[in-house]
């Protein structure tokens, strides 16, 4: 088990300006790999959990940063980008692109520079948690400091509930 967060998210927060988030980053024995298992290891709202999902539009890496609580709808994601067609990342190009595993991909400090998108709804809360680059750990983070430093731009693309 890890019990600091991933040494490339580590890097990058360092180089960013962010190492006060450092020594937020929580670690836990089981895994934090989804976004229920996550919330119920911190003690938290599922929508307080920050979902990192990739995604491929028309062939190319996207990020996708949403609520715990919510999916991303992928027409919605696909007019949002003007793509043919929008399909989930399977495991390989999330490593690939991210440098991260499914599980416990950042939001940012990844390998390749990514377009990122921020759903909405991560901006109801004054905190959010997201993954440190391991399924074991997360941190904490205010909504428009994480759209800020994963260069993100606020779109509405989950999944609406009539």
């Amino acid at each position: 088990m890890t019990t600091t967060a991933h040494p490339r998210f580590a890097a990058a927060v360092e180089e960013s300006g962010l190492g006060e988030l450092l020594p937020r980053v929580r670690s836990f024995p089981e895994a934090t790999r989804t976004a229920a298992e996550a919330a119920a290891a911190i003690g938290c709202e599922l929508s307080r959990i920050c979902k990192s999902l990739v995604f491929a539009a028309d062939g190319v890496p996207v990020l996708v940063l949403v609520d715990g609580a919510s999916r991303v709808d992928v027409e919605r994601l696909r007019q949002e980008l003007g793509a043919g067609k929008v399909t989930r990342a399977d495991a390989g190009l999330v490593r690939e692109t991210t440098g991260y595993a499914i599980g416990g991909v950042p939001p940012f400090g990844h390998r390749t520079r990514t377009r990122v998108l921020a759903d909405r709804s991560l901006l109801a809360h004054e905190v959010v948690w997201a993954a440190a680059g391991t399924p074991y750990t997360v941190f904490p983070i205010g909504p428009e400091e994480l759209v800020a430093h994963a260069g993100a731009t606020v779109v509405d693309v989950r999944e609406r509930h009539a």
